[in-house]
């Protein structure tokens, strides 16, 4: 089938439409983290008051869990319909059922109000909007991917790694803005909603812009030739010819979800486990430390679209590697300089940018979606729902063991990084199965 000119400037359709998903990919983000942030808020308003704050805890991190987990089984309903009847039908419904969930949410009773109702329906919803947002993530990398010229491919996922880190920033904002504002009596009466409101007026924004956006031109051009074993049946397609690149496509998953797992999300919990660092200073270090993790996306998105995908992952991960030791060293030394560290800790973090563009180009057209989304969220489900319970454990009996994990993932990506170096470059994106 015909593809896009290799060499092509990106038109100002393009541009709009990458700016779309990018807003939509840093609110849905924030949509997801609501939890993560207000854990032990939601935790005393959904379910029944606890001597114990460490059961309570776990009860507000079990609702984190339970979207992670619901990821896989929204996947593959979502990503089977989008390689049929197309992907901006199925990005147009996990925007909506977003944005219903959060607002659903906002308006739900507490236990104190209905009793165990309120945490079922509480978790039933959590539930829906994890469906919704395991085809979110997969699906924008390939919005983007077919929309815009080849040689944009790299540095254009890599925008989107960019734009839910600029969601975590926007929550980090939101929620010490929230702590400060309200006492936590007001939070657990009450004050819960507003983030929940907040994420559902966000969350529709980009729905008045949705005239502007067109379907993918690949799909476009798939469905025109009417290839009726194309659309038929993607999963069968899929484990008949791609059981190799959903292998793959689970191992860069892997290397993602980690990083931002745990570097983005849990390392802040985690160090105070073991170390002792002035919260103000700690809070700014680690939201410096994702500002430079969105320079090292779009370092290494941008220099792999002009240098050997295998090669630069090989040299990223060594480097991770090298300083994921430095930081816990340097804690373990007293953290003088916590800034510096967690800013350089970051920017090589950034390999996750560079990643989705090789991801897209593992599967054909026709069973894009439905392999990412498959690979994909059941990799990010087993990280999300065991690695953060996990490394707290581990955490408490070693203080090294995020770096230990974290190493591990790098010697990952080294691995993974040899195998590409000795493949050849892939040369189109449109091929069929």
């Amino acid at each position: 089938m015909p593809s896009r000119p290799q060499y092509e400037l990106m038109s100002p359709k393009d541009r709009n439409i990458v700016l779309f998903v990018c807003f939509s990919s840093a609110v849905m983000f924030f949509d997801f983290l609501i939890y993560l942030y207000m854990v032990d808020v939601i935790s005393a308003a959904f379910f029944p008051a606890n001597a114990d704050s460490a059961i309570t805890r776990l009860q507000g991190l079990g609702l984190f869990t339970i979207g992670y987990l619901a990821r896989p089984l929204g996947g593959i309903i979502f990503g089977r319909y989008g390689d049929i009847k197309g992907r901006k039908p199925v990005l147009l419904i996990s925007i909506l059922v977003t944005a219903a969930s959060m607002l659903a949410m906002a308006l739900l009773p507490t236990y104190a109000q209905w009793g165990l109702a309120a945490p079922a329906l509480f978790i039933a919803l959590r539930i829906i909007q994890g469906m919704a947002f395991g085809v979110f993530a997969p699906l924008t990398w390939i919005f983007v991917a077919e929309h815009v010229p080849r040689q944009y491919l790299s540095a254009g996922c890599s925008y989107i790694m960019v734009s839910f880190l600029l969601g975590v920033l926007f929550s980090n904002a939101f929620f010490m803005w929230l702590t400060a504002s309200m006492t936590t009596e007001q939070l657990i009466t009450d004050g819960w909603r507003l983030p929940f409101i907040v994420a559902t007026i966000l969350s529709f924004l980009p729905i008045l812009a949705w005239r502007y956006i067109s379907e993918s031109p690949f799909f476009i051009e798939m469905k025109e030739q009417k290839p009726g074993k194309c659309f038929a049946k993607p999963f069968t397609l899929l484990f008949k010819h791609c059981k190799h690149s959903i292998f793959i496509g689970m191992i860069l998953t892997l290397i993602i979800s980690s990083l931002v797992t745990v570097v983005v999300l849990l390392l802040p919990k985690l160090i105070t486990l073991r170390f002792t660092i002035d919260s103000d200073l700690f809070g700014f270090s680690h939201s410096l430390g994702i500002i430079f993790m969105i320079f090292g996306c779009l370092f290494y998105g941008i220099l792999s679209n002009y240098q050997n995908f295998g090669k630069i992952l090989v040299i990223g991960s060594a480097l991770l590697i090298a300083q994921v030791f430095a930081f816990f060293y340097h804690l373990d030394a007293g953290g003088d300089y916590i800034l510096i560290m967690y800013a350089l800790l970051g920017f090589c973090a950034g390999i996750v940018g560079m990643i989705p563009a090789i991801f897209v180009q593992l599967f054909p057209t026709n069973v894009r979606l439905t392999g990412m989304a498959f690979s994909y969220n059941v990799t990010y489900g087993i990280v999300g729902g065991l690695v953060p319970f996990a490394l707290s454990y581990a955490t408490v009996f070693v203080s090294f063991s995020p770096a230990l994990y974290i190493a591990f993932i790098g010697f990952i990506g080294i691995i993974i990084g040899l195998y590409f170096y000795n493949l050849p470059e892939f040369k189109q994106i449109n091929q069929l199965v």
